[in-house]
């Protein structure tokens, strides 16, 4: 766990593959923030289990309630950048009704609104494309206008373009998915000051790309 900034109010860091964003029975960023600061810590968005990169976590109720609002107010905002299968075009929205399946913890796209549909949307713009064992594949940054389960994932899926490793929406080569959250921007929830903090994933085969 790497830690980008920290005071009295809140803590930025970037979450491991594999660690839930939230408390659970297993490693959870809770525990490993509440070890690393002294303090509780407080969970205001979350990150799939299998999604890297920048998180904020609360030091106090007023600062967690004061981020939650500028989430639900769309004056937090969340980067992606993610490796997916094929080339893509280079820039362009995509909209969909989703349905996630709590049984199956997985989420499809539905052509009608019925109990239990959520509007996803998002902008993408790609930034460069490589072959990785011999398959064409691209790197790709995302803007999130929504925040649904898997909503990245399923989306790009249902086009096509599933993202790599990513087995449970079709990937063939089942490993680690390759999407990690690569900016967020928010104000400070004591001082109102712009905090902007961004990352890009190194290592294995995020370095197939010259950016």
């Amino acid at each position: 766990m790497t830690v980008h900034y920290e005071d009295n109010d809140i803590i930025v860091c970037e979450k491991p593959y594999g660690v839930s964003s939230q408390e659970s029975d297993g490693e959870n960023m809770i525990n490993l923030l509440k070890s690393h600061t002294g303090c509780d810590v407080f969970c205001v968005h979350r990150l799939d289990i299998q999604t890297t990169g920048l998180m904020v976590y609360a030091k106090n109720k007023n600062s967690a309630s004061n981020i939650s609002a500028q989430i639900a107010d769309g004056k937090f905002v969340k980067k992606y950048v993610c490796i997916c299968h094929g080339v893509c075009e280079e820039n362009g929205t995509m909209q969909d009704l989703l349905f996630h399946d709590k049984t199956k913890n997985k989420t499809f796209t539905v052509q009608t609104k019925r109990k239990g549909t959520k509007e996803a949307s998002l902008e993408y713009k790609r930034l460069a494309t490589a072959k990785i064992k011999e398959k064409n594949v691209s790197l790709v940054e995302i803007f999130l206008h929504t925040g649904r389960t898997h909503q990245i994932r399923v989306q790009f899926a249902s086009r096509g373009h599933v993202l790599f490793g990513d087995g449970k929406y079709g990937a063939k080569d089942n490993s680690k998915i390759s999407l990690h959250s690569c900016k967020i921007e928010f104000y400070h929830p004591k001082s109102n000051e712009k905090m902007c903090f961004e990352s890009f994933p190194k290592g294995e085969i995020w370095d197939s790309f010259n950016v």
